[in-house]
């Protein structure tokens, strides 16, 4: 076949077709989305998105062990998710093969931390392979099934931003279709009760020993000798970086499965070479086996622990070499993210700022309500931890909790906030819960939820009714609001602050970017009545803007909602044509 040039994720949904995926199950999770989005568009395949990671992962196991080649992909927090299912899957084996992708995030470009997902293939005792371009995405993916059945085992298939992101060339092949193994009842294996479990710990350190020796003459891990002054001991896209950065200067060895790692391998290699550097974002994971292999190298003494790394940055530490560069001394302003024009949670943030609460957030579009002028979020942990964390405070400070809120997507909600709601009329916190549903997944690019009534395909499905669990849950006040109306939204937090009881307000509006979503008329201001007071820039719309003290309403962004004009007292903006 011709080659094409493909994103990292786009190439592992290849790679996982054309080894015979028959069943995948994901949650959207930047930078690991596409995979599945892909995935999708192969209609020999079932694919869905799970309702979270843990649910994701348990249906891949489970499909796996009736004898389906299986998938989960998600990124790197949400491997902490579905972290329970993995270690024991570890211990149960598979029958058909079970591949997990994890997008990590060195940089935090979409993410609330930058955690090293390695730890979690040596903590679980699980394989992991790890490519530093789009064909080896692919290659990778389609084998991991087979490395899956011949160790008995999960694999996992770690994706960095650049890489999953990054396009290069990819080959396409043909599908491997091999159909349905047959289950057979084990109640040894698969049964993980403590005595079966002990027997099945014996079967998991015994691959580990047999993984490691397959792992030193493995066809992922390969020796590049050149210049022996300097040696290389690196995985992924640090691969690509030190390639561009040290050329021929350097000798390398790449490792593309970096659990477990081999030892011998890596011996040999640092035998021939004068000086070893290892080159790894985030934690030292190849550096610790070398060291505690008694294998002498550099890596973080002279690499940093925190973020991405670069040609330049190699070139400078490695081989002394700057790399010239351009700069600029305008004063050029900063662009920090906002919510989008139009944003349904726009109004909702300002009617709690009115309010003057404290609010516990939540991952999603709606954390922008964190920045100013809105400066609305005074937490933000994890997925589905606003709703936990408003419980928690409010239990520690009784007196205040008629000052606080927690917001939560409807996405979110459902992935794990509604754990945090039923700890909330369970245990009797007066707490003010706002899920904030604007009919989609948005923070990771419009994938479809359980909310929404449609399936990853776009196909029909039940949609879970937010009123209707909230209050079989046990919550009596529920009310629902639209955020475009600000006295309406203002009025309905006010008075469930107020109330003696747990409540839940859903302030549902479509996302504006939807593409059914039908808009307005643009709104503009009539100069002669603008005062140039700034009211309308108090709720930090990218569409309104100050020029020669008056406002500005671009056109080409508004969408007309209308909650500037709700700001205005002198009826200066006005409907557009």
């Amino acid at each position: 076949m011709a080659k094409e040039l493909m994103i990292g994720n786009e190439a592992v949904a290849r790679g996982l077709y054309e080894g015979g995926l028959r069943v995948a199950s994901s949650y959207p999770g930047t930078p690991s989305t596409e995979i599945t989005e892909c995935i999708s568009t192969y209609d020999d395949i079932y694919s869905e998105w799970a309702p979270n990671e843990k649910v994701a992962a348990e249906v891949a196991l489970g499909a796996a062990i009736a004898g389906a080649r299986s998938f989960c992909g998600m990124k790197h927090v949400g491997l902490n998710v579905a972290s329970e299912a993995i270690f024991t899957g570890s211990y149960t084996g598979v029958n058909a093969g079970w591949v997990l992708a994890v997008a990590d995030d060195p940089g935090m470009h979409s993410s609330q931390n930058e955690q090293d997902s390695r730890h979690y293939a040596k903590a679980s005792k699980v394989m992991m392979l790890e490519p530093s371009d789009s064909a080896e995405c692919l290659e990778f993916a389609k084998k991991a099934f087979e490395l899956s059945e011949k160790f008995d085992c999960p694999v996992i298939l770690r994706l960095t931003t650049r890489v999953a992101h990054s396009r290069s060339l990819v080959e396409k092949g043909e599908r491997n279709d091999i159909g349905v193994k047959e289950y057979i009842k084990n109640p040894q294996k698969y049964v993980m009760m403590p005595a079966m479990a002990k027997g099945r710990h014996v079967a998991v350190e015994q691959r580990i020993i047999d993984q490691t020796n397959w792992a030193e003459n493995c066809e992922f891990n390969r020796v590049e000798m050149n210049d022996t002054k300097i040696g290389v001991i690196t995985s992924g896209v640090c691969y690509q970086y030190a390639k561009e950065a040290l050329g021929k200067n350097a000798s390398y060895l790449k490792l593309g499965c970096v659990y477990p790692m081999p030892v011998e391998l890596i011996k040999d290699f640092a035998s021939k070479c004068d000086k070893v550097y290892v080159l790894e974002e985030l934690d030292p994971f190849i550096e610790e086996h070398c060291k505690t292999n008694g294998i002498e190298v550099i890596g973080k003494e002279a690499f940093s622990l925190l973020g991405e790394y670069s040609q330049s940055l190699i070139a400078k530490t490695i081989l002394g070499i700057e790399t010239e560069s351009v700069s600029t001394d305008l004063d050029i302003p900063g662009r920090p993210p906002v919510l989008c024009a139009g944003c349904p949670h726009r109004g909702l943030f300002y009617a709690l700022k009115k309010q003057k609460v404290a609010v516990s957030g939540d991952i999603g579009c709606y954390t922008l309500g964190a920045l100013a002028p809105l400066g609305m979020i005074d937490t933000c942990i994890c997925m589905g931890a606003s709703v936990s964390a408003l419980h928690g405070r409010n239990k520690a400070d009784a007196a205040n909790e008629k000052k606080s809120v927690a917001v939560i997507g409807d996405s979110t909600f459902i992935h794990s906030g509604v754990t945090g709601l039923i700890d909330i009329a369970y245990n009797a916190s007066n707490s003010t819960v706002i899920i904030l549903d604007n009919s989609i997944t948005g923070m990771t690019g419009h994938q479809q939820n359980p909310t929404t009534g449609k399936t990853i395909k776009g196909d029909p499905a039940t949609a879970v009714n937010l009123e209707a669990l909230a209050k079989a849950v046990g919550i009596n006040r529920v009310r629902v609001v639209d955020p475009y109306n600000l006295k309406e939204t203002e009025t309905a937090v006010k008075e469930e602050l107020a109330a003696d009881e747990p409540s839940v307000i859903i302030s549902r509006r479509p996302c504006a970017l939807l593409k059914y979503v039908k808009h307005e008329p643009s709104l503009k201001v009539n100069a002669d009545k603008c005062r140039g007071c700034t009211a309308c820039m108090k709720i930090g719309c990218p569409a309104i803007s100050f020029r020669d003290k008056k406002a500005v309403i671009d056109f080409t962004q508004c969408i007309g909602c209308g909650v500037c004009q709700q700001l205005c007292a002198f009826d200066a903006i006005e409907k557009g044509e």
